[in-house]
């Protein structure tokens, strides 16, 4: 039985103490919030206690940590909890600041404990059937990917200006996605950005409408789309063309029901927002932390995905600001430093 630490009472908190209970090798047993109230309501649901992080992570009788905390904490609370000894399943990004994850990176493997950053859509069941069809050669060989990820709707400004920006909170994901299928990190991105939802985005800082493009070393391209706002749900969809076929990740709808007259054809629309569309995928997720855990396997996301994706992220900041392409190698001289 995994014994577990949850860092964060907020919306994702609750989704990942949903996962926890329900599954039969873990317990959540503490629960720590910056709002009390906030930590009382989930510890009281789940049949865990009260206390702070700090207290949480020096428990020897804690083994597992799951953060979900603002961003700007991760890095320390990773290396916090590494150095008591503690797996670890953090919540995307690893930091707001590519150098600052790079150094987690680096002051936690010296721990050799497993550290796990929540890309949950690799646990999709949609996006792992394309990357095993992709694998086993049924489309030929990989040339383009499409990814197309929209929001139903943009956050408040307050969080867009501390949320480190779209490509840093948002697209974040779908370039784990690009990495994942893929099986590589591109050589170069380049990528476009307006504030044409929200001007007050814009005022902030941010965009709220991209469109990244990366070339990868042996010629291929993926191209990723975000937008803040679809009125008609959230859009997830995965397109993979190969030399020999095409392989598609479609929406998942409200429901099934297509209505055809001779007015025309209606079917539902997308499900609204990521609790509905991913929530098998976050259990998916905590299962398979919960067997590298306990069995000391490597867990399928690493601390090193999570810097890749942070990487791209600023690579394609970056290409906004200068309008022309970045290096990837550029971005991660760091790392092999």
């Amino acid at each position: 039985m995994l014994k577990v630490g949850l860092l964060g009472a907020g919306r994702i908190g609750r989704v990942h103490a949903q996962a926890i209970s329900a599954h039969p090798r873990s317990r959540l047993c503490a629960v720590s919030d910056a709002v009390p109230e906030a930590a009382a309501d989930l510890a009281d649901a789940h049949g865990a206690k009260v206390r702070n992080s700090d207290e949480i992570i020096a428990d020897s009788d804690i083994d597992a940590i799951l953060i979900a905390t603002p961003t700007d904490t991760h890095s320390d609370l990773i290396e916090a909890a590494t150095s008591l000894g503690k797996a670890v399943l953090c919540e995307k990004p690893v930091d707001l600041d590519l150098q600052r994850a790079i150094a987690c990176q680096v002051n936690v493997a010296i721990h050799g404990l497993p550290v796990m950053i929540g890309f949950n859509r690799r646990f999709d069941p949609s996006f792992s059937a394309i990357k095993t069809a992709a694998n086993a050669g049924e489309i030929g060989k990989t040339e383009l990917l499409s990814i197309t990820s929209f929001d139903p709707a943009p956050p408040p400004v307050s969080y867009i200006k501390v949320s480190g920006g779209l490509f840093r909170d948002m697209m974040i994901h779908d370039f784990d996605m690009a990495n994942y299928l893929m099986g590589d990190v591109p050589t170069v991105i380049s990528a476009v950005g307006s504030s044409i939802i929200d001007a007050e985005i814009g005022h902030a800082g941010d965009v709220d409408t991209a469109v990244v493009t990366m070339t990868y070393a042996d010629g291929r391209i993926a191209v990723i789309k975000n937008s803040r706002r679809a009125a008609y749900g959230y859009d997830q969809r995965v397109e993979m063309l190969g030399s020999e076929g095409l392989l598609q990740a479609q929406n998942m709808l409200e429901n099934t029901m297509v209505k055809s007259t001779a007015d025309g054809v209606i079917g539902a629309k997308p499900t609204y927002f990521f609790l509905e569309r991913y929530m098998p995928a976050y259990q998916a997720e905590w299962a398979a932390f919960v067997e590298a855990a306990l069995s000391g396997a490597k867990v399928p996301v690493t601390l090193e995905d999570g810097v890749a994706a942070l990487a791209m992220a600023e690579a394609a900041t970056r290409s906004v600001q200068s309008g022309g392409p970045v290096r990837m190698d550029e971005i991660l001289k760091p790392v092999a430093k």
